[in-house]
């Protein structure tokens, strides 16, 4: 078993490189997503 198997993600495959990918994909358009919100929030930009 490999260590990305024992946190959250405990179901077989986790370590997979596509389900790493997609999660990584997700976390990573979810803070763009917040910085560019909070960034049209507090600035005003078009």
């Amino acid at each position: 078993m490999s260590d990305l198997n024992r946190g959250i993600m405990k179901f077989d495959g986790a370590d997979r490189p596509i389900v790493v990918g997609i999660s990584a994909f997700l976390v990573l358009s979810s803070i763009v997503a917040l910085i560019v919100w909070a960034l049209k929030s507090a600035y005003a930009v078009n």
